[in-house]
């Protein structure tokens, strides 16, 4: 019988160089240390990179070349080993095949054999008795045209291949993850619709999902989702915020209370941290510290984060962000100069580590057409295919060209594109 632990776990499964990492929500990397030495460190990275997105310490099971050992790795990076220590024939094996019943973990392997067991054959197990009940499914329905008048009078039909397509990407737009997850918007070129962006994916996943999302603008200069999104009550942003993170991360915090520093959206049901756009850069850094103790506060109060980076890709606080998302999306417009400063950000990720270079090879392009350029939009998409997980596009549309951004402003078509993008986003969480 193990114990019951109340840090999320992750595992570390090494051989040789090679370490097999999963996060406790069953989210596996694996990862090639440089020598033997870099082993345990490539490790510990990895566990405090989970331990800042989860927004709480972790607790590290490490088994294989070197034995097997059981560590607190908080988000800081400091590491604790859990005392008192642990027989390694009584550590939890890594989440394959496990089932849980009445909050202990019990095994699907058989025991080993041993002289003291009797040698009595077990009763049979009565068969298993089928539920009566089934699950409720949500059957995908006919909306428009001759079916959609047949089924609001009555009538029967079956959806036509579009209104299965769209409750496909749906169905994928509104899960809902064990703990907080994070994508980060990001081009290192401004006006590429990196704000337009964040906006509507927001806005598709909290139409669908039932909210509980956050919009955060991850911008020292300028940054302008403030402008183009409504004000809430409270002319606040995250320079509140800062000062306070502490005392929402207490016990006796209620969810209201993040309500006076992020502004809600009525129709599209997200909310927005903003930053202030009339500062300079100076007058609002945000050091990695802080911006882990923010990450911590909105993994508290959020399901899911969606940066809104700014252009400056040596910040702090860009960085963080990237050290601290699960999914990479890069808008770019339909203009050469736009993709080719995309297709560098990808690059040199690549080169960073190797987390960011998983992120490049997962990432999400979305290239959005200008009103008179849809073969420039044909050309980069092929451009981008095979470098990149997915790549859609999101045909011209005024109402993103400026003022504020409502997804129900949109037409069928564009709803309909972003539809699309937020599913192939979601699906590399």
């Amino acid at each position: 019988m193990s114990t019951i632990i109340s840090h999320p776990r992750a595992y570390a499964d090494v051989t040789g160089r090679h370490i097999t990492f999963v996060t406790h929500d069953g989210y596996g990397d694996e990862i090639q240390a440089d020598s033997d030495a870099d082993v345990r460190h490539a490790i510990i990275r990895r566990a405090t990179s989970e331990a800042r997105r989860s927004g709480a310490p972790l607790e590290l099971i490490t088994s294989g070349d070197h034995g097997k050992h059981r560590l607190l790795v908080a988000p800081d990076g400091q590491v604790t080993p859990l005392e008192p220590p642990t027989p390694a024939s009584n550590l939890p094996d890594r989440p394959t095949g496990r089932t849980q019943t009445d909050g202990e973990e019990v095994s699907e392997q058989a025991p080993q054999s041993t002289a003291t067991e009797t040698a009595a054959a077990p009763a049979a197990e009565p068969p298993a008795r089928p539920s009566f009940l089934k699950p409720p499914t949500t059957a995908p329905t006919a909306s428009r045209g001759w079916r959609g008048v047949a089924r609001r009078i009555g009538i029967t039909v079956r959806p036509a291949a579009a209104d299965r397509q769209r409750a496909e990407w749906t169905s994928v737009v509104s899960r809902q993850w064990a703990g907080c997850r994070t994508i980060a918007i990001a081009n290192g070129k401004g006006g590429v619709g990196k704000t337009m962006t964040t906006a509507m994916l927001s806005a598709v996943y909290a139409r669908e999902g039932g909210g509980n999302v956050l919009a955060w603008d991850n911008n020292d200069t300028r940054g302008t989702l403030g402008w183009r999104t409504e004000q809430g009550m409270y002319d606040t942003t995250l320079r509140d915020l800062v000062p306070e993170a502490s005392r929402l991360l207490t016990l006796g915090a209620g969810v209201s209370d993040i309500t006076r520093f992020v502004h809600h959206q009525s129709t599209d049901r997200y909310d927005v941290l903003r930053s202030n756009p009339e500062l300079l850069a100076t007058d609002q850094r945000i050091a990695s510290a802080e911006f882990d103790l923010l990450m911590q506060v909105a993994a508290r109060f959020y399901r899911l984060v969606i940066f809104d980076s700014g252009n400056d890709e040596s910040a702090e606080r860009w960085l963080r962000m990237v050290d601290s998302s699960y999914q990479l999306v890069i808008p770019t417009l339909a203009t050469p100069e736009s993709a080719e400063s995309a297709a560098l950000l990808l690059d040199a990720l690549r080169g960073r580590d190797e987390r960011s270079g998983v992120l490049a090879q997962r990432a999400v392009v979305i290239v959005t057409q200008s009103e008179s350029a849809p073969t420039a939009a044909h050309r980069i998409t092929e451009g981008f295919a095979g470098h990149v997980r997915a790549v859609h596009v999101i045909p011209f549309d005024p109402a993103l060209k400026a003022g504020p951004l409502r997804f129900d402003a949109l037409r069928r078509r564009t709803r309909d594109a972003w539809l699309a993008a937020a599913a192939a986003t979601a699906e590399g969480l």
